[in-house]
């Protein structure tokens, strides 16, 4: 278990900075949605305004930095026997780029069918629902993005399907912990 906390070491550290990144001015200033303000025929957005150009490519930037870093810490320390991508993917500058650009990309575009699923339901971007659509939709938004990138995982690595979901659930479980540490800190508005 600790091998795939070890392998998932950039992905956190890119999403706790892009979090972070969100709160900035330059963020703010140049947060334009993706759907671009968009109705759809059902009067609805079709992400709504959370889902930005900026943060979905701030995403790609963070993940190739901490991909870079850790794929340098791991030679210097001689531990690519600890990450998964590692095992059978060579740790390159070059692998490191593409990995960590390529994580950043699907992290993100994984979360657009939540949203507009829960647009579609009602629910505003930003917040949650209640009752048992509130709990399934929890459930989902900590997962969404860890579904794609574990699969990453597992097409560049030898892990079987059971070790897949294994890392979707801890995953999970590690957003909602660093969600609630960031709510803490009032980074974030709900967890």
């Amino acid at each position: 278990m600790l091998d795939m906390y070890f392998t998932m070491i950039p992905l956190i550290f890119a999403g706790i900075a892009n979090m972070m990144f969100t709160k900035t001015k330059l963020y703010r200033m140049h947060r334009s949605p993706i759907d671009g303000g968009r109705v759809l025929a059902d009067g609805k957005r079709m992400f709504g305004n959370h889902k930005t150009w900026i943060g979905f490519f701030s995403m790609i930037v963070f993940c190739v930095c901490f991909q870079l870093v850790f794929g340098f810490f791991c030679n210097m320390m001689d531990m690519n026997q600890h990450c998964d991508i590692y095992i059978i993917s060579s740790n390159t500058v070059c692998f490191n780029i593409f990995f960590g650009g390529l994580t950043g990309f699907v992290y993100m575009f994984s979360e657009l069918p939540n949203s507009f699923i829960k647009r579609r339901l009602g629910i505003e971007d930003g917040k949650t629902a209640k009752g048992i659509k509130g709990g399934l939709f929890f459930i989902v938004d900590q997962i969404d993005s860890l579904i794609g990138v574990m699969l990453l995982v597992y097409l560049f690595s030898d892990i079987t399907i059971g070790k897949y979901c294994l890392y979707v659930l801890l995953g999970g479980v590690t957003h909602v912990i660093i969600n609630s540490v960031l709510y803490c800190m009032k980074v974030r508005k709900n967890i």
